[in-house]
């Protein structure tokens, strides 16, 4: 897995401001990112051609003022402690396709957004760059202290599972191996499991033990660098892996939950997968790391303009 060197973090001028600087410290201090882009997009920047020629200033005057006024927002949050290098940045027009052409424009390894508590709009938002971007993606839940010292990995011991376990595992080592990973196995009994003559308690060990023989194949082929690892089994229940990884997540009192961008049960979305997709949808109140191969986008012509 590569390393997390340059981070775009979004900015929107809100209260949700102090838990994106507060991260950025965290980041900047406890990893090895290097550059940090705080970025803003104004959406609503279009003016007539006549009202520039008598007011030829006013777009740039606009975008000092808000670079200006993301600059207060950092210095007012900042802990004064943090070791990267920070840059801002104010952009125009639609927030998603700016934020991915900047990214690209970067090289970024990471992009981490803020997600509020009601969160529709930033819900959508997370999604689309979760599908699109060519990197990793970080949504931070407003009001989330900066810490990783619980962290959750769900996995199906798929070559995705295996980058977000990586992923984790750098973090921890980050961390001077102060954090904790778990990783959990959601299964499941499938139906017509009555018809090999088990009872249902039955055939849910047989699939207990078959994830048992999976995590063992998954887990010799991965670098754990000495990070201190706990494994999970938990039969899914209600035919939604998903809120079996919440709950779990809740249960350890995670502090981020680390995805591959795409698994094996992968339904929904062509390149984003189920898993990832319902996640961003469920989880209001634990930082969510998507993680994608640098490079890797969506692809299929930015799947399919989102539909």
């Amino acid at each position: 897995m590569y390393p997390i060197r340059k981070v775009i973090i979004g900015l929107d001028l809100s209260e949700l401001d102090k838990t994106m600087v507060e991260f950025a410290d965290f980041l900047s201090r406890t990893s090895a990112v290097e550059d940090v882009y705080f970025v803003n997009v104004i959406k609503n920047l279009h003016i007539p051609k006549d009202v520039l020629k008598e007011f030829p200033d006013m777009v740039e005057n606009a975008i000092t003022e808000r670079k200006t006024q993301m600059e207060k927002q950092f210095e007012k949050f900042r802990s004064g402690e943090d070791k990267a290098n920070f840059h801002f940045q104010v952009l125009t027009g639609k927030i998603a396709d700016n934020i991915l052409k900047y990214s690209k424009e970067k090289d970024i390894d990471l992009i981490v957004m803020g997600r509020r508590e009601k969160a529709e709009q930033s819900g959508a938002l997370s999604q689309r760059l979760a599908r699109r971007a060519a990197c990793s993606l970080l949504i931070i839940p407003e009001g989330t202290s900066p810490k990783m010292d619980q962290i959750l990995v769900p996995s199906d011991f798929s070559q995705y599972s295996k980058l977000a376990l990586e992923e984790a595992i750098n973090i921890a080592r980050s961390n001077q191996n102060a954090t904790e990973i778990t990783i959990q196995n959601v299964y499941t009994v499938p139906t017509g499991y009555h018809y090999t003559g088990k009872t249902f308690e039955e055939f849910s060990e047989v699939m207990k033990k078959n994830a048992e023989k999976n995590y063992k194949k998954f887990i010799s082929k991965i670098d754990t660098k000495d990070v201190k690892l706990k494994v999970e089994y938990s039969q899914d229940t209600n035919e939604d892996v998903t809120t079996d990884m919440i709950d779990k997540a809740h249960e350890m009192n995670a502090n981020a939950i680390i995805v591959g961008a795409k698994g094996r049960t992968a339904t929904t979305a062509f390149f984003l997968g189920s898993i990832a997709e319902r996640l961003i949808q469920l989880d209001n109140d634990i930082p969510l790391m998507i993680v994608r191969p640098k490079g890797k986008n969506a692809g299929f012509i930015e799947f399919l303009k989102e539909l």
